[in-house]
C-alpha cells in the first residue's frame, strides 16, 4: 500500500513576494471600485447590463462572481460567438489553458490548466484535468474532443478540484451540461458550408409529452476534407466524418422528486491524423552499430503535405456512447438528494503513423475497449440562514482493455541487410475508485463566508500486459515478455476558502486546495526494468482572487493569482536505442508553479461589447531539477508563459427588427516545449491567431446567417509533438488548423 506524502503548501521566498505583491495589487484594483460603486448607485436604464451567469461549480446554482474560485463559463450564444464547434474551440478564451487535439489521434485532446496536465492518451495514464459531461467523470483523454452542439454552457474550473467532483483531479475541471428540455416547446435546425469540403447538418427538438415529461433530441453531422496531402498519391489526411446525437428526458415524478436521463452516441470514421517529422529519421545497422539516414531533417514552413506508407492500412474509426440517470429528491425545504449513475462505453481501432514518413519506423495500430461504470450520491443543505453543505460518495469501475501492433521494417538492419519487426501488445487495465467528500460553507459574519472540504480518496489498479517480438533476425517470436502486478493508493485531499464581499460589485476570496492523481502502470514496458508502478501526482494550490463589477454593471473584471507546489510528477521518456529502447515513466520531479490571471468584459453601449483574457505562467522544476536522456535540465511542457485573447462585438440595429453583428478576436500564446524531454524540434515559438465574423438575425430571431473565418492570417503554428528517439530518432509534431471560412443559416421553429 502506498499512501502519497501530504504537506502544506510551502512558497519560496519569490512566490511569497509575489503572492503579497499581488494581493496590494488587487486591492488597489478593486478599492477604487467601491468608492465608485457608494457614488454611483445603479442606473435605472439596464441596456448594455452585462448577462448573469449562472454556474454550478460548488454544487449549487451561483453566478460567476459569486464562487470563490476562478471559474470561466460559455453559454450557448458565447460559443457561438467563439465559433465553436468542437471543445478546442475554447482554446485562447480562458487563461493559462492549453486545451488541444490529442498527438496523432482525431478525437482525444490534450488539457494543460496552470501548467499541469497529462498529454499521453495511453490508457494506463489518468488524466490530470477532470472532464465532465454532464457531471459524469470521462475516465480517457482519448474520445474527449466532444462537438459543442446541443450545449447549455461550458464551465472550465481552474485549480486542484479535490473535494466536490467525481474523480480527484489536480489541474482542474472542465464541464459539459447540455440542454434540459423543459416545458416549452423549442426546435431548430442549421446547414453549414465552408472550404475543404466542410459540410454541417444538425437539428434539435425538446418539448413536453406530458404536464410533468419532457423530451429533448439533437443530432449533428460534420465532414470536411483533409487538410493534409500525401503527394505520392494525393490521398487526404486530418479530416472530419462524426455524427454525434443525445436523447434527454425530464421528468417530474412528484412535486419533490426529479429524474432527468439522457443517452448520447458519437461515431467517428476519419483517415489518420498526421503531423511532420522535424528531425532527421535513422535506421540503426547492428552489425557496424553506425546510424543510417534515411531521411534528413525537414527545413521551411510545413505545406500540410506528408508522405506516409501507412496509406492502405486504415484510418481511425471511434465510437463513444453512454447514459446516465441523475435523481433530485427534495427532501424536505432545507435538505435534498442527488443521485447519478452512468455507464460509457468508448471502442475505438486507430491507426498511426508515429515517423509521419514513407518509413516503417513508427507504424502503430492502438485499438481499446473501454468501458466504465460510475455511481454519485449527494447530500446536499442548509440552515436557511449562514450555512451551506454537501456531502457525498463517489464510486467509478472502470476496464481497458487494448490491442497493439507496432511496426519498424526500416528501423534495424544487419551489415545492411533490413530486419523485419514487428511486436504486439495485449493488456488489461481495471481501475476501481473509491471517494467520500464533503464541504460546508458558514458565513460567521456579515460578509464574511468560510468553507472547508475534504475527500478521501482510494484507488486500486489490475493491470495485465504481454508483449511479443516478431523479427527475421531472430526467427519466431521471441519468448513473450509478460508481467501482472497491481496496486493502491489513498489520500486525503481538503480545501479551505474565505469569502469576503467588500460590496455588492465586489468580492474577495483566498482559497487553498490539494489535488491527487492516482499512480499506475507503465503501458509500454516492453523490458523487465521497465515494469512496476509509478506514484501518484499531487498539488497543492494557494489562490487569491477578486471578483468585480463596475460602472453600473456594465464593466466586469476578475483577477487571481495563484502558486501551486506539484509534486512527483510522471513522465515518459525515451532511452536507449535498437532492441533495447526502453520508455520508462519516472516520477521525474516536483514544480514550481506561480502566475496570475484577468478576465474583462465591458459593454460601453447596447451595441457594443469588448472582452478579454490575460494569463501569465512561470512553471519551473523543484530544486532538483529534471534532466531528460540528454542529461540537460528541462522546463515543463505546455506551460507558455503569457496567453492573452481581445476580442469585440458590434451590433448593428437594422430597420424593420433585424440585427447586423461584427465580430473580431485575437488569440496569443507565447512559446511552449511540446514534449517533456526539451527538443529543440518540439519547441513552439509565440504566435498570434485571429478569428472574424459577420451575423444577421432576423426580426423575431428565427433565421439567423453566418460567415466566419478562423485562423484568418493562415498561421501555421505546431500545437502537440510526439518524441520515441530511441526508435529511429522520431521528433513528430502537430499542427493547428490552416485558415478556414464557413457559411451557415440557421431556422428557430
Amino acid at each position: 500500500m502506498r499512501i502519497s506524502n501530504q504537506y502544506p503548501l510551502s512558497l519560496q521566498g519569490g512566490q511569497r513576494k509575489f503572492l503579497f505583491g499581488a494581493a496590494i495589487l488587487l486591492a488597489w484594483l478593486v478599492l477604487p471600485t467601491h468608492s465608485f460603486a457608494q457614488s454611483n448607485p445603479a442606473a435605472e436604464n439596464d441596456a448594455g447590463l452585462l448577462e448573469e451567469v449562472i454556474v454550478t461549480a460548488t454544487r449549487r446554482e451561483q453566478t460567476i462572481q459569486e464562487v470563490p474560485m476562478s471559474v470561466s463559463a460559455f453559454t450557448g450564444e458565447q460559443l457561438a460567438q467563439l465559433q465553436a464547434d468542437n471543445l478546442n474551440s475554447i482554446q485562447g478564451a480562458v487563461p493559462n489553458l492549453n486545451l488541444v487535439k490529442g498527438r496523432g489521434s482525431n478525437s482525444s485532446v490534450n488539457i494543460f490548466i496552470r501548467g499541469v496536465g497529462q498529454p499521453d492518451a495511453l490508457q494506463t495514464f489518468d488524466p490530470a484535468i477532470g472532464l465532465y459531461l454532464d457531471d459524469v467523470y470521462m475516465s480517457r483523454i482519448q474520445g474527449g474532443m466532444f462537438k459543442l452542439y446541443d450545449i447549455e454552457r461550458v464551465e472550465v474550473l481552474r485549480g486542484p478540484q479535490g473535494t466536490l467532483y467525481g474523480k480527484n483531479t489536480p489541474g482542474g475541471a472542465i464541464r459539459l451540461i447540455t440542454k434540459t428540455p423543459g416545458q416549452e416547446f423549442e426546435s431548430q435546425a442549421g446547414v453549414l458550408f465552408g472550404n475543404y469540403g466542410r459540410f454541417q447538418a444538425k437539428g434539435y427538438v425538446s418539448g413536453p409529452v406530458s404536464d410533468t415529461f419532457s423530451l429533448g433530441f439533437s443530432v449533428l453531422y460534420d465532414e470536411h476534407d483533409g487538410f493534409v496531402t500525401d503527394p505520392s498519391d494525393g490521398r487526404k489526411y486530418n479530416d472530419e466524418d462524426t455524427i454525434v446525437t443525445r436523447l434527454k428526458g425530464n421528468w417530474d415524478v412528484s412535486d419533490d422528486v426529479n429524474i432527468v436521463f439522457s443517452a448520447d452516441y458519437t461515431k467517428e470514421d476519419v483517415a489518420m491524423s498526421l503531423g511532420r517529422a522535424e528531425a532527421a529519421l535513422l535506421s540503426i545497422d547492428l552489425g557496424t552499430g553506425l546510424p543510417v539516414l534515411l531521411q534528413p531533417a525537414p527545413t521551411g514552413k510545413w505545406n500540410f503535405e506528408t508522405v506516409t506508407d501507412m496509406g492502405d492500412l486504415g484510418g481511425q474509426k471511434t465510437d463513444n456512447y453512454g447514459g446516465n440517470v441523475t435523481l433530485n429528491w427534495d427532501i424536505n425545504d432545507r435538505t435534498s438528494f442527488k443521485s447519478i449513475t452512468a455507464y460509457r462505453k468508448l471502442q475505438s481501432d486507430l491507426y498511426i503513423d508515429i515517423d509521419a514518413s514513407e518509413w516503417s519506423l513508427g507504424n502503430v495500430f492502438v485499438g481499446i475497449d473501454q468501458s466504465q461504470f460510475s455511481q454519485e450520491f449527494q447530500l446536499l443543505g442548509d440552515n436557511g440562514e449562514n450555512l451551506n453543505w454537501v456531502a457525498g460518495l463517489y464510486y467509478l469501475n472502470e476496464k481497458v482493455p487494448s490491442h497493439q501492433d507496432a511496426w519498424a521494417d526500416n528501423f534495424l538492419l544487419f551489415f545492411g541487410v533490413p530486419i523485419t519487426y514487428m511486436r504486439t501488445v495485449d493488456d488489461d487495465l481495471n481501475t476501481k475508485s473509491y471517494a467520500a467528500f464533503g464541504q460546508v460553507d458558514w458565513q460567521f459574519a456579515d460578509r464574511w463566508t468560510l468553507g472547508a472540504g475534504v475527500r478521501f480518496t482510494y484507488e486500486k489498479k489490475d493491470y495485465f500486459r504481454t508483449t511479443s517480438t516478431f523479427t527475421n533476425l531472430l526467427g519466431n517470436a521471441d519468448p513473450a515478455y509478460t508481467f501482472d502486478d497491481s496496486d493502491h493508493w489513498s489520500d486525503w485531499t481538503p480545501t479551505f476558502t474565505l469569502d469576503y464581499d467588500m460590496n455588492d460589485n465586489v468580492r474577495l476570496y483566498g482559497r487553498l486546495s490539494n489535488g491527487f492523481k492516482s499512480g499506475g502502470f507503465n503501458g509500454r514496458a516492453n523490458l523487465p526494468s521497465d515494469k512496476g508502478s509509478f506514484d501518484p501526482e499531487t498539488v497543492w494550490s494557494a489562490e487569491i482572487g477578486a471578483k468585480t463589477i463596475m460602472a453600473d454593471g456594465k464593466f466586469q473584471a476578475n483577477y487571481a493569482v495563484f502558486a501551486s507546489k506539484y509534486d512527483d510528477f510522471q513522465a515518459r521518456v525515451s532511452i536507449g536505442e535498437g532492441l533495447e529502447a526502453s520508455l520508462p515513466v519516472l516520477n521525474a520531479a516536483t514544480l514550481d508553479i506561480w502566475g496570475a490571471e484577468a478576465e474583462f468584459i465591458w459593454a460601453p453601449t447596447d451595441a457594443l461589447q469588448f472582452n478579454s483574457q490575460i494569463g501569465y505562467l512561470n512553471s519551473t522544476y523543484g530544486d532538483e531539477g529534471f534532466s531528460g536522456a540528454d542529461g540537460v535540465e528541462d522546463e515543463p511542457a505546455f506551460s507558455p508563459k503569457w496567453t492573452a485573447r481581445f476580442a469585440g462585438i458590434y451590433t448593428f440595429f437594422l430597420s424593420g427588427g433585424s440585427t447586423l453583428s461584427l465580430n473580431a478576436a485575437a488569440s496569443y500564446r507565447d512559446s511552449m516545449w511540446l514534449g517533456v524531454d526539451n527538443l529543440v524540434t518540439l519547441w513552439e515559438s509565440d504566435y498570434w491567431v485571429l478569428d472574424a465574423f459577420i451575423s444577421w438575425t432576423s426580426q423575431e430571431g428565427k433565421w439567423n446567417v453566418i460567415a466566419g473565418i478562423k485562423n484568418a492570417g493562415d498561421k501555421e503554428y505546431k500545437v502537440d509533438g510526439q518524441e520515441f528517439r530511441s526508435v529511429g530518432n522520431i521528433q513528430t509534431a502537430y499542427y493547428g488548423d490552416p485558415r478556414t471560412y464557413t457559411l451557415s443559416l440557421n431556422y428557430k421553429f
